[in-house]
């Protein structure tokens, strides 16, 4: 797997075969995949937001927002990115657009009480923080010595 700048077609690609987990989050979270994608192509539009291709298929969109504590995501992703084989790309991929952010803490949110989905944060390296809005958030730590 690899990471790249997110273009128009993939952010399309990606949405037309959306996992039914990702849409049922939006869902949980009270927005629908249209509101997703408007809020992934504005951050890809602003150049922060990446794909995640697997051979030459495009399988999810990650984008962020700094603000001045942290940095948000935003996620977008076809059944094929959920593997056991992604998570060590993503923990390495996640500390790089730490890095972009100012080694700000990153900070995730689910809204599906999923215990693989906090258990694969917290392999990420993410500690959960509690609930806020419905949605239990995560953050990841700036790296030591960034």
């Amino acid at each position: 797997m690899r990471a790249r700048a997110a273009t128009v077609g993939d952010l399309e690609s990606v949405f037309r075969g959306l996992s039914k987990r990702i849409s049922d989050e939006y869902v949980a979270a009270g927005k629908d995949s249209k509101a997703a994608y408007d809020n992934l192509m504005m951050n890809l539009k602003e150049g922060r937001a990446h794909a995640l291709v697997e051979g030459e298929k495009t399988v999810a969109i990650i984008a962020w927002n700094e603000h001045s504590d942290a940095a948000d995501t935003l996620f977008a992703a076809q059944e094929g990115f959920f593997s056991a084989a992604t998570i060590r790309f993503c923990k390495r991929h996640i500390r790089h657009i730490q890095a972009l952010a100012g080694n700000l803490p990153i900070r995730s949110r689910s809204w599906l009480q999923r215990t693989d989905v906090a258990k694969w944060f917290r392999i990420i390296g993410y500690v959960e923080r509690g609930q806020e809005n419905g949605a239990t958030l995560f953050e990841l730590p700036p790296a030591r010595g960034g």
